[in-house]
């Protein structure tokens, strides 16, 4: 059985950090790409960030770029989301998932998230 889990998520005020933890069991996580998504309350689900099977390419939506920033220990079989400035407006339940590529469609398993509420 495939698995990702994350964790890390919680309540922060505005301008605070967390970091998010994606951890893979199950399969091999060295052989994917490792995306982050989150979905907030009544919007649709949205990619923040990408890291490449080496870890030698990544991306990130506008919207949080600058803030963020997405890595991998392919050792741990584990992807991170270091997320530092928080807003209110990033207040969304997070999920990863281990794709072919960042650059191409395709999913080989999904997480079942972690909520992040930023408020004060």
């Amino acid at each position: 059985q495939s698995q990702l889990v994350e964790s890390g998520g919680g309540l922060v005020q505005p301008g605070g950090s967390l970091r998010l933890s994606c951890a893979a069991s199950g399969f091999s996580l060295e052989n994917f790409a490792i995306g982050w998504f989150r979905q907030a309350p009544g919007k649709e689900r949205e990619g923040v960030s990408c890291i490449s099977k080496s870890g030698g390419s990544t991306n990130y939506a506008d919207s949080v770029k600058g803030r963020f920033t997405i890595s991998r220990d392919n050792a741990k079989k584990t992807g991170y989301l270091q997320m530092n400035s928080l807003k209110p407006e990033d207040t969304a339940v997070y999920y990863c998932a281990a794709l072919y590529y960042c650059s191409a469609p395709g999913y080989a398993s999904w997480g079942q998230g972690t909520q992040v509420t930023v408020s004060s």
